[in-house]
């Protein structure tokens, strides 16, 4: 029974084994005394290892990219997987430090984040620990790890693994990972050199930002109620228009998204540089700054980069804070072999925009005489700041964003080829146009669009363009090669331009005073301004009165305004929802603060039989159907509603592209032609027939064969005239005379009752070279009443012509 005492739920699969299973494992002899003192799971765990050491590496416990080094405060996915025909019923994950026996909470390092709750979760009698969900076969599971902050040292990610009730659990080899910590970030991000794009085409990215600003991980002077992300505001844009950057000046924009956290001025700066911005990248304000991804989703944007246009810049404010935010500057995402850039993942430090001479989160304004130069912030900036630390060192992120490539347009021009899932990813995205051209037109693909004529609102005009590579029939013509569209200047709509158009109410300021009574406002700005010239005369801002601390006496404490409210409890039906808001100073006369930091109330969701249906998620992707070429491939999930919630109207299978090695085409050739007359009148000639190419082979197809054939044809002996050669000619001369006695043309003879015109001049080849025809004609002029009906008739002669290959 000390099995079932020392291994809960999985393990205890091993408390039924048979005595020979049992003798697999061996338990570290200890006094009873020590186990009772270390009263932890955890530690129990780590005392029991198999006997039996793996060799074949059958089970595999890996970090994704095989990182040597771990960046501290950044998450990476971990994974457990068995080699086929392997697999694991039941597992143990933990990331302890080098050296640590596991009996203390500060032995463990970082945090293990679930992803999948079906198939994983966290021990209940070890909370660092994670186990499986289910005892059932599997042969992968996958979690999320984010690594301890700076100076924690080298870390050992080990797994234990329950298959066939034997337990192996190793303390070298295929299931410990060894991970040491990284050399601090630099945070001068924005030193590399921005060279010339030589990408083709288009491409569009989603950007995802994940804030790693806690209290777990920055603990000092947290401001726990108020902690937050302001709205996030970039673009993609040319080399020559910069955002911000260290080394340089805040623009009043920046200095806004710095200090207020109001993206406003920053996105009418962006608007104003025309041609030089592509896209402009907006994302919500998050409040709180962090929150678990299963609770609320990371924000993300999209956005399209070009050769002109290539450069992706992003900031958003740390709130509270004098002027720090995070953001990256200037990313490149054209790479130097002509392509776009896969994947980008940076993680992010905090850093001073240089207009404020604040020190901690929570600091009074204080703003610098003449403004400083933006840089980032380090761990000996000043005592009270709360990324201080008297032995130096690098500051642990505040934030990741990943940047994906999700689609491309227009020809590539990458030196490095494409792999299958790029193609694949690319034809997903394709808008498929309708397309009247003739099928004897053959065309390159559309050019991107251009910019706009227009950089302003008033109508403009774009173009893109096709190259013609082949007409395969002149007689048909072949559309356009140029394509025009109607257009305006960034940010503005294709509606009627006669209206003012406003953009979206921004958040509302902070109240004007922190006791009594005072006001707030909003902002929004003109998008587009009425064409007829006019004066837009909607409001471009709102003031209302608002309350804080309504008593304002020595005995009342002084708190902030209320955050947002908390998503409701209850995804349908009746739930509870929170806000909170927090004391900036207790009561001047010592006495406890009464105020209510704390407001709770109802809400209601959607009645739960509107519920959507639940469903498993997505099963892998089927192969391509097809062994060459495009074809399709198919996905599908299951249904987990209860029937009781009512019909199911989600997808349950997705159909898309796939793109593989194009398929061989073979030669074509058109039929033979009828086989021609013979050359000779008598005696021994040939006779010919012919075929062209209509379709070269492509992609390692069989070739062409041959175009021309011959054939031996014999009619009837030629007559052995006697005498010397000059008799045959005098003979010759005489049959010509008698001929043009009697009005008989050439050929004659051989048509006897029949006149004949002569033969007509070869007709012009049917083709320029590969093989072509050429005929000629012998008509019957006049007929004589002894003729016979066989022999007198017109005649045709063919012959091949330019047989040389193309």
């Amino acid at each position: 029974m000390i099995a079932a005492r020392l291994y809960p739920r999985a393990v205890l699969l091993l408390c039924f084994i048979s005595s020979a299973a049992c003798n697999t494992f061996a338990f570290t002899e200890e006094p009873f005394d020590r186990a009772v003192k270390a009263d932890s799971y955890c530690s129990r765990v780590l005392r029991a290892q198999s006997n039996r050491k793996e060799t074949n590496n059958e089970f595999q416990l890996q970090v994704e990219g095989e990182p040597e080094r771990y960046q501290p405060g950044s998450t990476y996915r971990v994974s457990l997987t068995a080699t086929s025909p392997s697999y694991f019923r039941g597992f143990t994950l933990i990331a302890l430090k080098e050296g640590a026996e596991g009996d203390k909470d500060e032995d463990y390092a970082g945090n293990f984040q679930i992803i999948d709750e079906e198939e994983t979760q966290f021990m209940t009698n070890c909370p660092p620990a994670v186990t499986e969900s289910t005892p059932r076969r599997r042969s992968n599971i996958q979690v999320f790890w984010t690594a301890p902050p700076s100076g924690t040292g080298c870390v050992l990610l080990k797994a234990s693994i329950v298959q066939k009730r034997i337990i192996y659990f190793q303390d070298e080899g295929a299931l410990t990972k060894r991970m040491c910590e990284k050399e601090s970030l630099n945070g001068d991000g924005t030193d590399k050199p921005l060279l010339d794009c030589c990408a083709c085409g288009t491409a569009k990215y989603r950007v995802t930002f994940y804030g790693n600003w806690s209290e777990k991980i920055h603990p000092k002077d947290f401001p726990r109620r108020t902690n937050h992300w302001s709205a996030i505001i970039g673009a993609s844009h040319s080399k020559n228009y910069v955002l911000w950057e260290f080394g340089g000046l805040a623009s009043e924009g920046v200095k806004q998204v710095a200090e207020l956290g109001s993206p406003v001025k920053m996105e009418e700066e962006i608007r104003q540089k025309g041609d030089e911005v592509l896209t402009v990248i907006k994302m919500k304000a998050q409040w709180p700054a962090w929150q678990p991804l299963n609770v609320r989703a990371a924000p993300s944007a999209e956005f399209s980069v070009d050769r002109s246009r290539h450069i992706m810049s992003f900031l958003t404010m740390m709130g509270p804070s004098p002027d720090w935010n995070v953001g990256l500057s200037a990313e490149d995402l054209c790479t130097k072999e002509c392509g776009w850039a896969q994947r980008v993942v940076q993680d992010l430090i905090p850093w001073d925009a240089g207009t404020d001479s604040g020190v901690s989160y929570e600091a009074p304004n204080n703003p610098t005489a003449a403004p400083d130069k933006i840089r980032p912030l380090t761990s000996l900036d000043h005592p009270q700041s709360p990324f201080y630390d008297p032995e130096g060192g690098a500051i642990t992120p505040v934030a990741r964003v990943i940047v994906e490539r999700i689609a491309r347009k227009g020809e590539q021009c990458n030196i490095v080829p494409d792999n299958v899932d790029d193609i694949v990813a690319d034809i997903a995205q394709e808008e498929k146009e309708e397309d009247d051209t003739p099928e004897t037109c053959i065309y390159s693909n559309w050019s991107p669009w251009s910019a706009c004529s227009s950089a302003t609102c008033e109508k403009g005009k774009r173009m893109r363009q096709r190259m013609l590579k082949a007409q395969l029939d002149l007689s048909v013509p072949c559309p356009h090669t140029q394509d025009f569209e109607p257009c305006m200047g960034p940010g503005c709509s294709d509606e009627d331009a006669s209206t003012c158009m406003m953009s979206e109410w921004i958040t509302w300021s902070p109240c004007s005073v922190s006791c009594g009574s005072g006001t707030r406002s909003r902002e929004r700005y003109v998008k587009q301004f009425p064409d007829d010239g006019s004066v837009c005369t909607l409001p471009t801002q709102e003031n209302e009165n608002c309350v804080v601390n309504e008593d304002c006496s020595p005995s009342s404490c002084l708190v902030t305004e209320w955050g947002e409210w908390d998503v409701c409890s209850a995804t349908c039906g009746l739930g509870m929802k929170r806000r909170e808001r927090m004391v900036k100073m207790p009561p001047a006369d010592g006495s406890i603060c009464g105020a209510e930091v704390l407001e709770v109330e109802k809400c209601m969701m959607p009645e739960c039989h509107t519920i959507p249906c639940l469903l498993t998620p997505w099963c892998e992707w089927s192969d391509c159907s097809v062994t060459c070429g495009k074809g399709l491939r198919t996905r599908q999930r299951m249904l987990k509603s209860p029937v009781e919630l009512g019909d199911c109207t989600e997808e349950l299978e997705q159909v898309e592209k796939c793109m593989l090695p194009e398929c061989p085409i073979d030669c074509i050739m058109s039929d033979w032609t009828e086989w021609s007359e013979c050359n000779k009148s008598c005696g021994k000639g040939h006779t010919i027939r012919t075929r062209i190419v209509t379709m070269e082979p492509q992609f390692g197809g069989d070739s062409c064969t041959e175009t021309i054939q011959r054939k031996k044809c014999k009619i009837r002996k030629c007559s052995r005239g006697q005498g010397n050669s000059d008799e045959k000619r005098r003979r010759k001369e005489q049959r010509e005379k008698q001929r043009s006695k009697h009005g008989r043309v050439e050929g004659a003879s051989e048509h006897p009752g029949c006149r004949m015109r002569p033969w007509s001049s070869w007709s012009e080849c049917t083709k320029l070279c590969g093989g072509g025809i050429q005929e000629r004609l012998m008509t019957v002029k006049q007929k004589f009443k002894t003729a016979q009906l066989s022999s007198c008739k017109d005649r045709k002669e063919i012959r091949a012509c330019n047989v040389q290959p193309c």
